[in-house]
């Protein structure tokens, strides 16, 4: 019998607080007085997932880190934001993924509009934080089509890495939160081995938010439809 399933024979009662520390309480996630919470979780996670895409980006083009250091690097931010906000909003983190869940009917459409406010937000403060410790410099690691490659090839790259991303997220998902181990290493391995192979077409952004903060602080939108349309 699995460690889980002996322990919650023995002590259900530490197994259920266990389970609860992992996953949380799904009424708390549905709870409209908790909804600033949830917010508030997606512009911390979201400004963690950019500052280091983007400026693991931006150490790349100064020739500080490698590239693999630079793609790998958000991938395991995702794990660790999964584990440790995950149950209280669901660790979306990307407008795709917000809409996706609201799609599949486990997330209500009117929840959409503020999660993907806070995650712009979360970009955005990101960006300003990344400017104002490493400088303008490469674009502020903004998403740009690959040298060699025209912006319809990375169009296509990021709607064919998108779609394998919210795969992974639907199919490890409780619901509409990206929680526990089991999520946290699935979509983290899926973000970092992404960014291993494709990373020099399209910069695998997958996130409209990823590439808006970068865009928006820089002043430079070239090729900004690419990672808005792509994944949406």
């Amino acid at each position: 019998m699995p460690d889980r399933h002996r322990l919650q024979a023995h002590d259900p009662e530490r197994a259920q607080h266990l389970s609860m520390l992992e996953f949380g309480s799904r009424s708390e996630f549905h709870d409209p007085r908790l909804e600033y919470r949830r917010l508030f979780s997606e512009v911390l996670g979201t400004f963690l997932l950019v500052l280091v895409a983007a400026g693991g980006g931006l150490l790349h083009a100064k020739g500080q880190i490698s590239l693999s250091a630079a793609v790998v690097a958000p991938g395991l931010m995702v794990m660790a934001i999964i584990l440790f906000m995950g149950a209280v909003s669901g660790a979306h983190l990307n407008p795709a993924v917000s809409l996706a869940f609201a799609l599949r009917g486990d997330f209500p459409w009117k929840r959409v509009p503020g999660y993907v406010t806070a995650q712009l937000l979360g970009a955005t403060l990101a960006s300003l934080f990344v400017l104002a410790v490493l400088g303008n410099v490469k674009h502020l690691g903004a998403t740009l089509p690959g040298p060699g490659y025209q912006a319809w090839q990375a169009f296509l790259m990021e709607i064919a890495l998108t779609a394998a991303l919210v795969s992974v997220i639907l199919g490890t998902a409780s619901t509409a939160q990206n929680v526990g181990t089991i999520g946290a290493l699935a979509v983290g391995g899926y973000i970092a081995l992404a960014g291993l192979w494709a990373a020099p077409v399209s910069g695998t952004s997958m996130n409209p938010a990823r590439s808006f903060g970068p865009a928006l602080v820089s002043g430079d939108w070239t090729a900004y439809w690419v990672y808005l349309a792509g994944p949406l």
